[in-house]
Parts: C-alpha cells; structure tokens; sequence
C-alpha cells in the first residue's frame, strides 16, 4: 500500500470515530468536524514524508532499536571472489569495487560499481535479525561492452551484515546464478551518491586528498 493512500485511510478512520462518538455521546452526528480532514490529510503527509526522508536519520532516533541502521552513501569495498579458472587452477586477485546505497526509512536499493560492470538490487531490503540488521538484495549484472564474451549478464543475491551504530562498516557474500560466490567487505564511506564507477573513483580520491 502506497504512503498517500495509508495516510487518507488513517484521516478518513481517525475522522470517522471521532464523528461517530460524537453521535453516540450527544445523540447527533457533528459533520464541521469533516471540514479538518484536508489539513489532517497534509499534515500527516508532511510528517510521513519528513520521516521518511531524513526525520529517522538523525543520531537520536538512530540510537532507536526499531530504527533502520542509516547506510546512505557509496561505499568503498572490497570483493573476493571464490571463483576459480578451470584452466588455471587460480582464483581471481581481490578488487575494489564501490557499493551505492539510497535509502529511506522504508526503502532501499543497492547498485555495485566495478571496473567491469554494474549491478543493481530488484529487491533490497534491511531487516532486523537477532538485535542486527542485515541487508538482504537480488540484483541483475550487466557487463560492459569490451568483457561481455567472458563475462555475460547474470543474477545473483547478497547477505551483507551492518556493523557499528552508526554504521561503520558491511560486510557479508553474494551468490550467483553462474555458480559462483564470494565476499564483499564495505568499510569506508562517502555520502554523495557516485553515478559510476569513475565517479566513485573520483570521490574516494578527493576524501583522501
């Protein structure tokens, strides 16, 4: 259910008690009372919206158990692969990838920026398990142009877990439907949002100048 239809359901519920109690107290329904549902109706989307966009990250309502651990930003990561050639026998060096997180109190998506390619969450959700959040994602891969021979389109899943309050570091694996796996360690942070991986670059460049 989308946030504007939930908030004319509660205006409309919440009016339509007070209407009827005020019926049943006095014997005849009070209808000026409905004159207030519009600004019910904008008052309660301000404050929905407001939340939902930055209310729940502030560092108080963080310290909240129920609040959803705030990973806004792009990350730099580390990705190990546990793939091996069949050729060589060898597995693929580690490699630096960056990890863009956009999140609302009720939303989120993850968008992985390598050398190579980019993946991005269909689904993507931050979940509470044991007193910890952990990121749950299923994302598509799309090769660039010049490795997509060696490396064609494929789908896969992640399991990252957040540490620190506030977050300091994610980290967890990811499978494939190539039938293959591997680990991603996040563990630096900008809060600008990269757009691709020269971006990401670029931003990790200018933090450490």
């Amino acid at each position: 259910m989308q946030s504007g239809t939930v908030i004319r359901f509660a205006a409309i519920t919440i009016s339509a008690v007070f209407v009827l109690g005020i019926w049943m107290t006095t014997g005849s329904p009070d209808l000026t009372l409905l004159r207030f549902f519009s600004v019910a109706v904008l008052v309660a989307s301000i404050l929905l919206t407001a939340w939902d966009k930055f209310l729940w990250k502030l560092a108080p309502v963080q310290r909240t158990p129920r609040v959803p651990r705030d990973v806004n930003g792009t990350w730099e990561a580390r990705l190990e692969s546990f793939w091996v050639n069949p050729e060589t026998g060898t597995r693929i060096p580690p490699k630096t990838v960056y990890v863009v997180i956009r999140q609302t109190s009720s939303a989120v998506s993850v968008t992985l920026l390598s050398n190579e390619s980019r993946s991005k969450s269909s689904i993507a959700r931050l979940v509470q398990e044991d007193g910890s959040w952990t990121l749950h994602y299923i994302y598509t891969n799309e090769p660039g142009y010049s490795v997509v021979t060696r490396s064609p389109i494929h789908h896969g899943s992640g399991v990252l877990r957040v540490i620190g309050q506030p977050a300091t570091r994610i980290n967890g694996d990811y499978w494939t439907d190539r039938d293959s796996k591997g680990h991603l360690h996040l563990n630096h942070r900008v809060k600008a949002m990269a757009e691709d991986y020269a971006g990401a670059v670029q931003l990790f460049e200018e933090v450490a100048a």
